[in-house]
């Protein structure tokens, strides 16, 4: 990528970091007592972002003599991966939390890489069943279910 992009890129995954830090600290704790509650997910997710953008920036800045070359931007698998996105939140209560994963997950697989598609498949469904299975049965948390259909 170029040096430019990258400092500019990590400018602004730093201000999304600190926007996630300040967003989780108004999000109300757990009423139950415990010190893990709802915000603590969201607030490591942006200290994490931070730091990688931090490093981002002293990298970009570090490999100044360093010439990048200009590649041909290719926006179709940015767009199928952004449509599938909004596709995702938008049926996610309606479908549930299994079926609009794997699919989402397979779309987004097999826009980055075609010729595996049934290690696209076994992926897919390993993960959102595992995923379900985890925080539903084991965390005793609450995910969009089945649809009544299914």
């Amino acid at each position: 990528m170029a040096i430019k992009f990258d400092r500019v890129a990590s400018i602004v995954f730093l201000a999304v970091g600190v926007l996630f830090i300040v967003g989780s600290r108004h999000i109300s704790s757990s009423s139950y007592g415990s010190v893990v509650g709802p915000d603590i997910f969201p607030f490591i997710l942006g200290i994490l972002l931070v730091l990688l953008s931090i490093r981002l920036f002293f990298e970009a800045n570090q490999s100044k003599g360093a010439t990048g070359n200009k590649e041909k931007l290719d926006y179709k698998p940015f767009l199928i991966i952004f449509v599938a996105t909004l596709l995702y939140i938008l049926t996610l209560e309606t479908i549930g939390y299994v079926i609009t994963t794997f699919l989402f997950l397979l779309v987004c697989f097999q826009t980055m890489e075609r010729k595996k598609l049934i290690m696209s498949i076994i992926i897919s469904a390993a993960f959102s069943g595992l995923v379900y299975f985890l925080f539903v049965d084991v965390l005793k948390g609450t995910l969009p279910g089945w649809p009544i259909w299914f």
